[in-house]
């Protein structure tokens, strides 16, 4: 649709997901797909089919912006950052408490 090539293809053993980045300027597309039945992505897709998953914004210090979220009382969940695709720090934020939308947090690892 959009005429460009990935940039990056990648398995996340951990997450049981493909993982397949576009740069689009300053901004990145990731398409994931699921290489297990029992995971986060495989359930979503069992309930909710193919579409939009999640929204990345990328920070420059994930430890202290989840500190900083929790303290306006938006829960994550994972409280510790985890290491996700393209080898970067990850927090998602739940989704009850950003109007339904699965929001991500992303960390350049140095």
């Amino acid at each position: 649709v959009l005429n460009i090539n990935p940039s990056k293809k990648e398995t996340v053993e951990s997450e049981g997901v493909e993982t397949i980045f576009f740069n689009l300027g300053e901004s990145k597309i990731e398409l994931i797909s699921s290489i297990s039945k029992e995971n986060a992505i495989s359930k979503y897709l069992s309930k909710k089919s193919e579409g939009i998953h999640h929204i990345c914004i990328e920070v420059d210090n994930i430890e202290s912006e989840i500190k900083r979220i929790i303290s306006n009382g938006i829960r994550v969940l994972n409280e510790t950052p985890k290491i996700g695709a393209d080898n970067k720090k990850i927090c998602f934020l739940h989704p009850k408490d950003t109007c339904g939308v699965l929001i991500e947090l992303s960390q350049e690892i140095n």
